[in-house]
């Protein structure tokens, strides 16, 4: 699948991420009051959306180094259902070991993220009438079957579990992961929405599994990659992320690397955190201070 990318001389750098941190310091509202303690620095629904040409490379931040290894092997440990923090971690992803014990608050196991979580969400969302929908599997198979139809939509959010006041059963309601595909001239186009967007954090990490499972559902229907959007309603930057944001936007962008997936996987149930290479990534130096806000 890699053949379809630019080569490195004609891919060029992209600045929408470091854009939309610019915006968010200049024109943000200080909400200061958060369940983090810290206030941030907002901008809801005026941030344009990134959208991302795969051939010009995968969207993984150069203006500091990051990792891809884990934020793929969360979004994979989520395709295949997993809400326990310890299943989550078996897959090469630590990013949940600060909300151990917290399930008791909800009634639920210390380990267990939650029936609203994006595992159970994803693989087993509550059918109307009765049982479960796993929406990845169900998408796989629309895709292929339906390929002109414009409802092909896999959603994060249930609100029976998800949201706030009685009957809550999730430790941190999704932020990511509701999808739209669509299907032109050959070219299989993805967009998320993201409700919550932690923008020095998260969303790094957001940008790079999400155009990972991109490639991952063309790669297993069979259409060329199309376009990556990634849409954000609530984009914030703690007030304690300040000044490492003013660093990074500081810096002058680099081309985006190459994400190659293994060619002998045609599963998407099947993709392991083994099966990705990443290639020609030259990012700045790691920022290694940026406070994080669980």
């Amino acid at each position: 699948m890699h053949e379809f990318y630019k080569p490195l001389a004609k891919r060029t750098p992209d600045y929408q991420y470091q854009n939309i941190l610019k915006h968010i310091i200049d024109e943000g509202i200080l909400a200061k009051d958060t369940p983090q303690g810290d206030g941030a620095l907002t901008c809801f629904g005026t941030t344009r959306k990134m959208v991302f040409d795969l051939r010009n490379g995968v969207p993984m931040i150069t203006e500091r180094k990051i990792g891809y290894k884990m934020p793929i092997a969360e979004i994979l440990a989520f395709i295949h259902g997993e809400r326990l923090i310890d299943a989550i971690e078996k897959w090469g992803c630590p990013f949940w070991n600060d909300y151990r014990g917290r399930g008791a608050e909800f009634g639920m196991e210390p380990n267990d993220l939650g029936p609203g979580s994006y595992g159970a969400a994803f693989a087993a969302y509550p059918h109307p009438d009765g049982g479960t929908i796993n929406q990845f599997e169900r998408m796989v198979e629309q895709l292929r079957k339906y390929p002109n139809i414009r409802t092909h939509r896999i959603i994060s959010w249930v609100p029976g579990y998800a949201s706030p006041g009685p009957g809550r059963k999730v430790i941190v309601a999704p932020c990511h992961g509701d999808l739209y595909f669509r299907i032109l001239e050959g070219h299989l186009h993805m967009a998320m929405v993201q409700r919550s967007a932690d923008m020095p954090i998260g969303v790094p990490h957001n940008m790079i599994q999400y155009a990972a499972l991109h490639l991952m559902m063309c790669r297993v229907t069979g259409y060329k990659p199309g376009l990556y959007v990634h849409d954000l309603m609530d984009a914030h930057i703690y007030e304690a992320q300040k000044q490492r944001m003013r660093v990074l936007t500081a810096r002058q962008p680099k081309p985006f690397p190459i994400l190659r997936l293994d060619p002998s996987v045609k599963d998407l149930f099947a993709f392991r955190p083994e099966h990705f290479t990443l290639e020609e990534y030259d990012p700045h130096p790691a920022i290694k201070d940026i406070p994080y806000f669980p």
